[in-house]
């Protein structure tokens, strides 16, 4: 009998489906919105949602989002030990998995492994728990192969993953990397500023650019750990930062990518930024080089799209624009 497959984590099921295992999936969680019914295939969202965010989902707000208020509510459920999620047990129960895909990176971006595993316990047959923790660009690639081995995919997982790499290398072609690149300014959050973390580094520093505030660092032995060897750098999670040590570092470009925002959303975030006289001054705002992502489906989802996210940095850090995929979510901030 195929298995019977529940992802709660939205880079999770962007995996399956990349590997043909639409089929296996019975549920999923509310995040996960991709791929949909533009995409050509069988979409994710007709199936049953088993998670509710206690506090905010961008699909569910229509309109200008509050950044201070959100910060202000996940920060209060944090300190209370209370999940920003719900399970939906009885219907999970009723769908009989075989299998659950969930994550334990982050307890803000999804729901956290531990209140999976608990509801989990109470069901029978109990089914088998798949937790995914990337950090790394070459973590994500790994997590395809766990994917496939978990899901009986395994020989496509290998397909899957020579693909994604190859378009990592092919895309590194264009950039220089013993070049002194730009500072590249990656806010995740706006009000507070949070700066990149983990993977989004990576992508930044292997595209040419330089993260000042929250750099890769090589592993221990690795020496310098450029240009080919730079999979053996690691950068720590994102970090917050006042708003006068970020303009310190005068950034050239900007990637404005809110985590769980639309890019419409984000365009509303990124005007309250723009009323501000400490970063109207910045280098980068006043030579146009401002890109609004939506950051909702790029960059801050540790899944195959960090590839098209990898190639669009590429592509415009380096005056590339045929590099960019088509249909990428962005747009230049206009000022």
């Amino acid at each position: 009998m195929p298995l019977r497959v529940v992802s709660l984590l939205p880079a999770a099921t962007e995996v399956v489906c990349l590997l043909g295992g639409r089929p296996l999936l019975v549920g999923r969680s509310h995040e996960c919105d991709f791929p949909g019914p533009a995409s050509g295939t069988d979409g994710v969202q007709s199936l049953p949602s088993l998670t509710a965010a206690r506090v905010f989902h961008a699909a569910d707000h229509a309109g200008p989002v509050d950044s201070v208020a959100i910060d202000h509510q996940v920060r209060e459920y944090a300190a209370a030990g209370r999940s920003l999620y719900t399970l939906n047990e009885e219907l999970l129960r009723t769908l009989r998995p075989d299998v659950i895909l969930t994550q334990d990176l982050c307890d803000v971006c999804s729901i956290d492994v531990n209140a999976v595993r608990a509801v989990a316990a109470r069901l029978d047959p109990v089914p088998r728990i798949v937790s995914l923790n990337p950090q790394s660009i070459e973590g994500v690639l790994d997590d395809v192969f766990v994917v496939g081995e978990a899901t009986g995919l395994e020989h496509a997982a290998r397909d899957a993953a020579v693909r994604l790499r190859e378009r990592i290398y092919r895309a590194t072609d264009f950039v220089n990397p013993f070049a002194d690149g730009p500072c590249v300014g990656f806010l995740e959050w706006t009000d507070p500023l949070f700066i990149a973390g983990h993977w989004n580094v990576q992508l930044i520093e292997r595209a040419g650019g330089r993260h000042p505030l929250n750099a890769s660092v090589a592993d221990e032995g690795a020496g310098a750990a450029t240009g080919p060897m730079a999979s053996l750098r690691r950068a720590g999670k994102s970090v917050r930062v006042p708003a006068e040590v970020f303009a310190a570092t005068r950034p050239e470009f900007i990637v404005i990518a809110p985590c769980g925002l639309t890019l419409e959303q984000t365009r509303g975030v990124a005007a309250a930024l723009s009323r501000e006289t400490w970063w109207r001054d910045l280098p980068a705002v006043r030579r146009g080089r401002v890109a609004l992502v939506d950051g909702n489906q790029m960059f801050n989802r540790p899944g195959p799209r960090l590839v098209d996210a990898f190639e669009f940095l590429v592509g415009w850090l380096n005056e590339r624009p045929e590099l960019i995929p088509a249909g990428f979510p962005w747009e230049p901030l206009t000022t």
